[in-house]
């Protein structure tokens, strides 16, 4: 079984660049593909974005951050990277992420591992 686990999260003001980490450890494995997802107090949980541990093509983001998030990975670390510029206020979310055997995979349900979350509070 794989573990996630998320890490900077944190309070900064709008405007500002924070980059979550998501370790893997256990019985990684490079079929899966890894998500980031968030959930703002009262809402759902939404899909953030996508990546497939070998990357290229199958990178994928939700609409609201396409050109100020970007998702990485390095597979020699088994860590998932989101890079989050030009943060907003409605980006404070707590962020998770999770991985699925489902190549790509953009929806919560597809998604079988998940981690703890991290908080990310923007100022505005």
């Amino acid at each position: 079984q794989v573990q996630l686990v998320e890490s900077g999260g944190g309070l900064v003001q709008a405007g500002d660049s924070l980059r979550l980490s998501c370790a893997a450890s256990g019985r990684t494995s490079r079929s899966y593909y890894m998500g980031w997802f968030r959930q703002a107090p009262g809402k759902e949980r939404d899909f953030v974005a996508g990546i497939g541990w070998n990357g290229g093509s199958t990178t994928r983001y939700a609409d609201s951050v396409k050109g100020r998030f970007t998702i990485s990975r390095d597979k020699a670390k088994d860590t998932v990277y989101l890079q989050m510029n030009s943060l907003k206020s409605e980006d404070t979310a707590v962020y998770t992420c999770a991985a699925s055997t489902v190549w790509p995979a953009s929806t919560a349900f597809e998604y079988t591992i998940w981690g703890q979350g991290t908080r990310v509070t923007v100022s505005s």
